[in-house]
């Protein structure tokens, strides 16, 4: 059994270049239900609005189920994938170095 994943904090010095629109168990990307990953650089937050979303990374199989209001950080290039519940409601932000 894996062991269970932190919420982690976002480093300093990142200011939020984008977040996408609010997804669904039924609008959901199917890329973010497999494995992938965000860019050398970039940093990730999973965030949700309503239900619940695990966040699971691929190279430990650490889980986290991610309840409404609450945040999951993605760091620069860690594969992982999401499984929302049916009722779940989610965005993800993504940030960068301040120029």
């Amino acid at each position: 059994m894996s062991e269970p994943l932190a919420a982690m904090v976002l480093p300093a010095g990142l200011v939020l270049e984008r977040t996408t629109p609010a997804f669904t168990a039924t609008t959901v990307p199917a890329g973010l239900l497999r494995a992938h990953r965000v860019g050398p650089g970039v940093w990730g937050t999973l965030v949700v609005e309503s239900g619940t979303v695990v966040f699971v990374m691929e190279a430990t199989g650490a889980r986290r189920p991610v309840g409404a209001g609450e945040r999951q950080v993605i760091p620069p290039e860690a594969e992982h994938h999401v499984e929302p519940s049916a009722d779940a409601v989610f965005s993800v932000e993504f940030h960068r170095p301040s120029a």
